[in-house]
């Protein structure tokens, strides 16, 4: 869990061994600046910190930068990027590595280095000798987008952080207009700390008023609105895309975009899995999905494969010139 991993960071509770995998951006990038900033004072960086790229250079070179002793300080920290070797990722290697001569270092570590190998896949390979021997000892964080649950209490640990009083239902507000996306989460919360004076609550109305709507939750408003045959609604939230200089192209793609999930979900639904299952099998963060299913009763399968096809036509259309981009989805939200 990565606040467990976080809260031993912040109390110097720090492991020889230790493997960043995932996909979460936001979740590796926090994680290797609390190692650096709880391992290391600012006057050692210079000295006692490297990163290194595995693409680039040998196993058995970067062992030898961490059997180095720290220099003017007791540890160093070495970022060891794109460890593919412990996934189960097939790509041609640019360089070849001694796995023999870092399994050795595994076994036995030195005391005053902190290896941090960051594999940027969703998975470990866990049939791997390498992969089981690190896992033995090394600290591991899975970078996966948080669960709804976990992403609600970061965001109220957030926004204790940074002085802010929610509302209890405009966290979820919050995290709608997001996307449950953590790194515009960080952003937003930030940018509400320099809005909201001292005291006041935020409100969904506050967030109205600050927070930056992304183009697929505009989008998931509009379908909603579609659903709600509101069509009147729907064109407003169309025109003022375009207003905002949006693309009818870029558009119709996160219309389309949306419509597969929700078609994705009601399926995977079907079958009995969970949310975050389904979120994990088509690789899109747990918020959008929860929300696909709040939805999904409203439309059967027949329809959302027909919408697609029509998205699909209207696609082509745009690409080949024939007919005016804007009045093709006008006429889209019209029919639906």
């Amino acid at each position: 869990m990565v606040f467990e991993l976080w809260k031993k960071l912040n109390d110097k509770n720090f492991s020889a061994l230790n493997i960043i995998y995932g996909t979460e951006s936001y979740l590796i990038e926090k994680t290797k600046k609390l190692f650096i900033e709880n391992a290391l004072k600012k006057e050692e960086l210079e000295f006692n910190f490297s990163a290194i790229d595995l693409d680039e250079v040998p196993i058995e070179i970067a062992i030898e930068e961490m059997e180095l002793f720290p220099f003017f300080g007791d540890r160093r920290v070495v970022f060891l990027n794109n460890a593919f070797f412990f996934s189960a990722e097939k790509r041609r290697e640019k360089v070849d590595h001694n796995i023999e001569k870092l399994l050795e270092y595994i076994k036995n570590p030195t005391s005053f280095t902190i290896a941090v190998f960051i594999v940027p896949t969703p998975k470990l390979d866990e049939r791997k000798k390498i992969t089981k021997e690190i896992l033995k000892s090394a600290y591991v964080l899975d970078a996966k987008p948080l669960r709804e649950i976990d992403l609600i209490n970061w965001v109220k640990d957030m926004a204790f952080q940074n002085k802010l009083n929610f509302h209890p239902k405009s966290i979820e507000k919050l995290i709608f207009l997001t996307g449950g996306n953590i790194t515009l989460l960080s952003s937003e919360i930030e940018k509400l700390s320099l809005f909201v004076q001292s005291g006041e609550v935020v409100t969904d109305e506050v967030l109205e008023l600050v927070v930056a709507k992304s183009l697929d939750q505009n989008v998931f408003t509009l379908i909603d609105k579609i659903m709600k045959r509101q069509k009147d609604a729907a064109i407003q939230i169309y025109h003022d895309l375009l207003i905002q200089k949006e693309e009818p192209i870029r558009i119709l793609a996160a219309i389309a975009r949306q419509y597969r999930i929700l078609s994705h979900v009601k399926f995977l639904s079907g079958e009995g899995y969970s949310e975050s299952a389904i979120a994990t099998k088509i690789k899109e963060n747990p918020y959008p999905v929860k929300l696909a299913k709040q939805m999904i009763h409203n439309f059967s399968s027949d329809y959302l494969a027909k919408v697609l096809h029509e998205l699909a036509e209207i696609d082509y259309k745009m690409k080949t010139g024939q007919g005016d981009k804007e009045l093709l989805l006008d006429l889209f939200i019209l029919k639906s």
